[in-house]
Parts: C-alpha cells; sequence; structure tokens
C-alpha cells in the first residue's frame, strides 16, 4: 500500500471518492446537455420544472399484516397523521397464490403482510376508504393481476369508476427471480401476465401505474447502487420490448410506467443514483425505443428507505439512517417515499414507530428547507462527478446485458444473480474486517440494551382466515364459479387478454388460489436451475 492509501475512500459501488473537487474534475463538461432545466430533458434535475416548489412528494408509508380488518384500521390511523397515500403489504401466501387454507400457506398467514383470498377480503381492507381521493401502492407481483382486478371491483362496487381510481401495481415478476424468489410461472409466461396487464390498463385503467419497475429488492438482496440501477433499467427494457412484441404501441403504455428505488446510508451516492437514473432512462425512451410522447420518457419514482440497513442492536439508531435516506430521496427528486419504522428489523413496525417515520418526511418537507429551490445539489463539483461516474458503470453493466440477449436470458444465465451475491458478499466481508463501520455493531457497541416493543402477531389469525375462506366457498354459486375458471383457462391456452375472464371469474367469489391454479396448470411452475 502506498502512501496516502491508507486513506483512500470508496462509495458503496466502489467508486473512489476524492478528497476534494474542483471545476477540473468536470473538464468539458456541459451543464446545457448534461442537466437542462428541471422538467425538459435529459430531466437530471428533475421530471417537473417546479418539483416540490409545487406540492410534496407522496408520502406513502406502507403497512400490511394479518387481517384485512387489522390493515384497514392501520390504514385509516395513517392517512388520520397526515399520509397522503396508501401502500399495501401482502403476506406470503397471497404472494405465491396460495388461499389461507392451503397447506403451504401453513404458519404464514397474515406475517409479512395482509392476507386476501377473495373479493370478501379486499372488501374489508378497503372499507372506507376515498378510493376516489386516495392512491394505492400494492406491493404484489405474481398475482398482481388478481389483486388489481380485486381493487377495481370493490371501487365499482363503491361507485368509483375504473378511470378515477389511482395508484401503482408492481407487477416486475423479473426482479423476483433476481432477488426475491416470490415468483410462480416461468419467466417468459410471467411475461405475458405483465403484457395482458399493460393493455387491459390502457383501455380500463388509464390514470393506474402498470408497473413499478423495482431496484428495491435487488438492493436489498446486496447489490450494489450502480447494479440496482442497471439491472433495473435492463429488466425495464425488456418489459417494453415485450410489450411492442404484444403489438402495444410505446406511448400507450410507457407514460404509466414507475419505478421503485431504495435509500441507502451513502447520502452523495444515492443522490447521484437518483440523478443518473433519471437521465438514462430519458435516453433510453428516446433513442432506443423513438417515443414521441415526452411522457413516456419520464422516469417517475417511489423510494422506500433500506429495510436492510436496519439494526437490531441499538434499534433507535435507525431513526438516524432513516432520516438521512429519505433525505437523499428528496435531493434526488423522488415521487413518492416510504419511511421504515425504527423497529423492523426487529418485526413489523408498530403504530409508535409508523407515526415516528411519517414524521421523518414531514420535518424534511417542512422544517428542513431543501424543498425551497429545485435540485439544491446541482452544479456541485463533487455531484455531478459523481452522477457522470455512476452512470458510466451503469451503462457497462446494460451493455454487457445487452450482448447476451437481455435481461431475462442474463436471469436465465444466472449472471445478474451471481454479481449481486458478489457485492453482497464483499459488503459483509467489510463489515465482518472493520472496514465498514456500522454503528452500534461493530463499533460503538452497548451491552444489555432494553428490550424494544416488538409487533404482536395473533396466532388465531390464521384459523379465522381460514374459516373466513372457506365461508366464501359455500355461499357463492360454485357452478358459475366453474364456469368462470374454465373461460379463463381457454384465454390463458389462447391469445386473447387474460384478465377479461379472470375478473369475471373474481366477481363471482372465485379465490386467489383457484385463479393461481389454472394459471400454474397451463404456465407451469418455474424451477430454477444453477
Amino acid at each position: 500500500m502506498s502512501e496516502g492509501d491508507h486513506d483512500l475512500r470508496r462509495t458503496d459501488s466502489g467508486i473512489e471518492i476524492k478528497p476534494l473537487y474542483t471545476a477540473k474534475d468536470l473538464g468539458t463538461w456541459n451543464p446545457a446537455t448534461k442537466l437542462g432545466l428541471p422538467g425538459e430533458a435529459p430531466y437530471t434535475r428533475g421530471i417537473y420544472p417546479t418539483m416540490y416548489r409545487g406540492k410534496p412528494w407522496t408520502m406513502r408509508q406502507y403497512a400490511g399484516f394479518g387481517t384485512a380488518e387489522a390493515t384497514n384500521r392501520r390504514f385509516k390511523f395513517l392517512l388520520d397523521a397526515g399520509q397522503t397515500g396508501l401502500s399495501c403489504a401482502f403476506d406470503l401466501p397471497t404472494q405465491m397464490g396460495y388461499d389461507s387454507d392451503h397447506p403451504r400457506a401453513e404458519g404464514e398467514v397474515g406475517k409479512v403482510g395482509v392476507a386476501i383470498d377473495s373479493l370478501a377480503d379486499m372488501r374489508l381492507l378497503l372499507d372506507g376508504l376515498p378510493l376516489d381521493k386516495v392512491t394505492t401502492s400494492m406491493t404484489i407481483n405474481s398475482t398482481g393481476a388478481i389483486l388489481l382486478l380485486l381493487y377495481m371491483l370493490v371501487g365499482e362496487e363503491n361507485g368509483v369508476p375504473p378511470a378515477k381510481l389511482r395508484g401503482t401495481i408492481q407487477n416486475d415478476i423479473l426482479k423476483e427471480y433476481i432477488a426475491r424468489g416470490t415468483y410462480i410461472y416461468p419467466p417468459r409466461a410471467s411475461m405475458r401476465i405483465v403484457t395482458d396487464i399493460f393493455s387491459y390498463c390502457a383501455e380500463h385503467l388509464p390514470n393506474w401505474n402498470t408497473i413499478s419497475i423495482s431496484g428495491y429488492h435487488i438492493r436489498e438482496a446486496g447489490s450494489t447502487a450502480v447494479q440496482e440501477i442497471a439491472f433495473t433499467l435492463s429488466n425495464a427494457i425488456a418489459y417494453v420490448e415485450a410489450a411492442l412484441s404484444a403489438g402495444l404501441d410505446v406511448d400507450t403504455f410507457a407514460p404509466r410506467l414507475s419505478f421503485f428505488w431504495n435509500g441507502h446510508n451513502n447520502l452523495f451516492e444515492e443522490v447521484a443514483k437518483f440523478r443518473a437514473a433519471r437521465r438514462m432512462w430519458w435516453k433510453i425512451m428516446d433513442e432506443r425505443f423513438h417515443a414521441n410522447d415526452e411522457r413516456s420518457k419520464l422516469l417517475r419514482f417511489h423510494t422506500q428507505t433500506g429495510g436492510s440497513t436496519l439494526t437490531a442492536q441499538q434499534p433507535e439508531n435507525n431513526i438516524v439512517r432513516v432520516a438521512i435516506q429519505a433525505l437523499g430521496a428528496v435531493l434526488g427528486g423522488t415521487q413518492s417515499l416510504h419511511t421504515n419504522g425504527f423497529d423492523e428489523a426487529l418485526g413489523l413496525p408498530t403504530e409508535n414507530a409508523a407515526k415516528l417515520a411519517l414524521r421523518t418526511q414531514q420535518v424534511i418537507a417542512y422544517e428542513s428547507g431543501v424543498t425551497d429551490t429545485v435540485d439544491p445539489l446541482a452544479g456541485s463539483y463533487f455531484i455531478e462527478q459523481l452522477t457522470d461516474q455512476v452512470e458510466e458503470a451503469a451503462w457497462s453493466y446494460i451493455e454487457k446485458i445487452d450482448g447476451m440477449g437481455g435481461s431475462v436470458a442474463a436471469i436465465e444465465s444466472g449472471f445478474i444473480q451471481d454479481e449481486i451475491e458478489r457485492a453482497a458478499y464483499e459488503y459483509a466481508r467489510s463489515i465482518d474486517s472493520g472496514d465498514r463501520i456500522i454503528v452500534g455493531v461493530n463499533k460503538f457497541t452497548e451491552e444489555g440494551h432494553p428490550e424494544a416493543e416488538v409487533f404482536p402477531i395473533d396466532p388465531a389469525l390464521q384459523l379465522a382466515q381460514m374459516e373466513r375462506v372457506r365461508q366464501v366457498r359455500e355461499e357463492r354459486d360454485n357452478d358459475a364459479v366453474q364456469a368462470a375458471l374454465s373461460d379463463l383457462e381457454s384465454a390463458v391456452l389462447g391469445s386473447s387478454n387474460i384478465l377479461v375472464p379472470m375478473k369475471v371469474a373474481l366477481s363471482r367469489m372465485a379465490t386467489l388460489g383457484e385463479v393461481s391454479d389454472v394459471l400454474r396448470k397451463v404456465m407451469g411452475i418455474y424451477e430454477p436451475v444453477r
């Protein structure tokens, strides 16, 4: 190691940080082409001219646990506390297409999200909520079409026409094969569901964001910031190509695409990541896909603070981490934001932690002054150089993935998964060695801190949920359900949009598991080969 190397600093992506930045670091950097103005191409400075001077971002706190009734109460609690958008988590059986009384659901009902088995549950989940006024984000992928249609059906029952429903469905199946594992069907079959949702919403739900292309879970799996945007944008390219291959015009669906990013602790790299991603997406949609509608080129995104950064040791330290991560998202120009509860390394967030997380956003919005001007860090020698470096490294990954035949092929070969695993290993090793300091974990540790309050899960919940889904099956017209499921199977075997007969089946009280079983029967189940 040469003299001076002992003080070498790098971002989480391994980009070297110099002690000082000057105008010389930008060289021939041209603000006219690299920055532009807010609301103008290449959108580095934000997708709207006034950004938060016009209105703050949507404060969309994530909720979902236990029964539909319990989650409905949490939604109302958060709305009363000043939240401006809803965001719903679903339990693992719901994500994997199993009803609560299925043997594989045992022990998982209501654990990491709300259990939704049928239209009966969705009615309870949304009871009394102003669906024509709030926007709702649903974190659901393999069974996303089912949950979207259930939401639509409840809206119609309550007199809210589909055109007035606003929100986002995650519907990002590719990252499930990369990072989370809640896939059901093979990748190429799953892509058909994604594009059918695009087409259906273009006709029936024009104000619904049809996909939230997620870097969040890629980062949670251990990727770097550069990998997060590179792999996510590669997935986005695959979705656009699939939709075009299905005969859709790019400008009919691209304006409803949105993104979902992770917020981590390296403040300036996170800001650079958001700014670079916006510029890259504009270039992709303009030069690669030749979109004509300028809305097709806007990278609109939601941010959630990093769950994987939260520590069970000294959990109150997470309050500070969340505030830094939220600040980075705001300085980077997010359109909506979820801030994690400080106790989420221990369990689901308690009401106190959820309210404090929301208050963190409100303090940033109304007390910090960072919303008074658009893109306040623009022109910083450091920020602009770092934005360029993040972008350059991300393009390198995208070009490599393109050379493999695109994101689906790169996933099937295991390339993306292997890259994330390597990054996660290096990160863990840096903590173990002490090269990376995590306060309260490998430095400034304490012995015998008091037990934190943990959100309780009622063990009787699964029995009650099982009884409800059984009651639904007993009270419905089973012949009508079977006829609708048969029509759905014919659609899956053919080429028509599967959401049309799926909605009919769900309206007749077919369960999530029954609808998923039809798709499993025709599309098959994905078994990764590694």
